[in-house]
């Protein structure tokens, strides 16, 4: 998925929300989705995270207006439920 979701390719969402989680967090998970050691995988991730977001063209950032989720700790489902109580605190865009 990518990066910039709210800030090109929707960026007038009713909602929008920017998944993060800890360093740990997502060097652990993606490390486990790889089979890639968690120390390889946090400084590739830095590297990224520091490219990404001194790019010129669609920096990583959070979307103006975004609600910023950390998943640090959420299983995948418990990250989903957030999600849905934040769309359907928004009732005018999204009938429960």
């Amino acid at each position: 998925m990518g990066r910039d979701i709210g800030t090109v390719v929707a960026p007038e969402a009713a909602l929008k929300i920017f998944l993060n989680a800890s360093p740990a967090e997502r060097a652990r998970r993606r490390a486990a989705e790889l089979g890639a050691t968690q120390a390889t995988v946090l400084a590739e991730q830095a590297l990224r995270d520091e490219r990404d977001s001194q790019r010129e063209h669609s920096p990583l950032r959070a979307a103006a207006g975004a609600v910023t989720l950390d998943t640090t700790g959420l299983s995948v489902q418990q990250a989903v439920a957030r999600i849905v109580e934040l769309a359907r605190s928004r009732e005018s865009y999204w009938p429960a």
